[in-house]
């Protein structure tokens, strides 16, 4: 091996070694639940234990002697493989207990599910072993924690830093703040804020009509904002609007940023969240959407009535701008333009610091406060004005790399759509797909809409989307990076 590839890869494959046998536990409860409901799927569950088991126990063992601190630089690489890895673990049970799949397809589940994206690519889900849609949803509410963010509180047990790792894995471009002064404090704060608000969910699910099997299940693609469900039919399996209003009430929550739920859970203040700027523009982006779509609607007869057209609005644009993808009817047959207005508010609406996808607020509000600050100086050259966002001096730099951010999110957004028009998508499908895969949105648009699956696409569109999928998650530059030459200089 290269003395600089040994001096990066093996001291961070030994972090992962450990990683990847926690994550192995979590394979027991699917498999636990297999063995109690006897759905057929326990032996490949045992199966896919004992090999990520025992392959991530040799990882560490035999890569001891390169153990060290770990480098801001190393962050970005162990977060990546992380994904990877992780996700090529979770694709063993699928692939191994549903007959006759193919191996990209089910690694494109479980890429799906553990980046949040939760497009699916299998038929029949309601034949499923309940087992396996467990481990499908379950992957979904590991990713929206964000598996390495909590594992940060378990890295300084190993003699290994976790602020680096948790700069690469959390969100937004005002992430150096921290709620508390150790990282692993910041982590558990987040998972126990994140496990509260998923008992909640649970509870409310419950009582809207949800069985306990499909209020857990669903509660894991609510609360990460994902989108899987153990029916086909998604939220239309169910005759009851109240459950649809659940799941509504916990996406506005799942995208706002865990920083304010911390705030206040912690000043016991619930007035927090409309001081903070961000949390505002995001209920007040669900709102106006909700409400142009459902005039919009109105307006092009799709729904004659008034109260109808406010409930699948208010459910099926938060579903979409939430980034998690549930759906209780085609939308695909509204008008474009609506479908469009959805698919736009996907790109940005949810929190930084949440589990939701895309750009983020906080980066759309800084950028239109950037832009109102040069139409000032247009008119008044010599005028000194920083740019402030609550009450919070945001620097050039912070500005310089949103702008890079949102260059590359538009040039990737574009080569990929010329990938999937040169692969046979039409026009809407393509750049739909791609939208929807970089902001783990779940279903596009076109042939790929709520109506659809993914499961007609070549293994090399399967791959495409996956990539696009990790990339979309780790925010781009945590990915990029490592095929730039700079980064594997010594």
């Amino acid at each position: 091996m290269h003395p600089i590839l040994r001096l990066m890869l093996l001291p961070v494959l030994n972090v992962l070694g450990p990683i990847i046998v926690g994550f192995s536990f979590a394979m027991l409860i699917p498999l636990i639940l297999s063995f109690w409901k006897e759905d057929g799927a326990f032996n490949g569950f045992l199966i896919s234990f004992l090999i990520t088991f025992f392959s991530g126990g040799i990882l560490w063992l035999s890569t001891r002697s390169f153990r060290r601190e770990l480098i801001p630089r190393d962050g970005f690489l162990l977060v990546t493989m992380a994904w990877v890895f992780l996700a090529f673990y979770a694709t063993l049970p699928v692939y191994l207990t549903i007959p006759d799949l193919p191996f990209t397809h089910a690694f494109f589940e479980a890429v799906s599910g553990i980046t949040t994206t939760c497009a699916t690519i299998l038929r029949g889900l309601d034949d499923l072993p309940m087992s396996v849609n467990f481990w499908r949803c379950f992957l979904a509410w590991l990713g929206g924690i964000g598996i390495l963010v909590m594992a940060v509180a378990v890295l300084p047990l190993l003699g290994v830093g976790g602020a680096q790792i948790f700069r690469a894995e959390s969100t937004g471009p005002l992430k150096e703040g921290r709620l508390t002064p150790r990282i692993s404090d910041t982590a558990k704060a987040f998972f126990n804020i994140y496990f509260a608000i998923s008992v909640l969910c649970a509870i409310c699910y419950h009582m809207a009509g949800m069985d306990w099997d499909d209020a857990i299940m669903h509660t894991f693609t609510t609360v990460s904002l994902g989108g899987f469900s153990s029916h086909d039919a998604g939220f239309g399996y169910w005759s009851t609007r109240a459950v649809d209003y659940v799941c509504v009430v916990f996406l506005l929550i799942g995208g706002i940023n865990f920083s304010m739920h911390f705030l206040v859970w912690k000043k016991l203040s619930p007035m927090l969240y409309f001081k903070d700027v961000e949390s505002c523009a995001w209920l007040l982006t669900a709102l106006v959407l909700t409400l142009l779509s459902t005039f919009l609607l109105v307006s092009f007869e799709t729904y004659v009535n008034v109260g109808d057209a406010f409930y699948y609005s208010v459910t099926n644009v938060i579903f979409v701008i939430s980034t998690s993808g549930f759906a209780n009817t085609n939308y695909g047959d509204w008008p474009l333009v609506v479908q469009l207005l959805a698919l736009f508010g996907s790109s940005f609406a949810t929190c930084a610091g949440s589990t939701g996808g895309g750009i983020k607020m906080i980066r759309a509000i800084a950028l239109v406060k950037q832009g109102g600050l040069e139409f000032k100086k247009i008119l008044h050259p010599r005028v000194i004005a920083p740019l402030v966002i609550g009450n919070k001096p945001i620097s050039n730099q912070v500005i310089f790399a949103i702008l890079s951010f949102l260059m590359l999110y538009i040039a990737i957004a574009f080569l990929s759509t010329m990938v999937f028009l040169l692969t046979g998508f039409d026009g809407l499908t393509a750049f739909s797909t791609a939208i929807s895969c970089l902001n783990n949105l779940g279903p596009a648009l076109g042939n790929l809409g709520p109506a659809y699956n993914f499961s007609s696409l070549t293994d090399f569109q399967v791959l495409f989307c996956t990539f696009l999928m990790i990339i979309g998650r780790l925010e781009l530059f945590t990915v990029l990076v490592l095929f730039t030459r700079g980064f594997w200089r010594a």
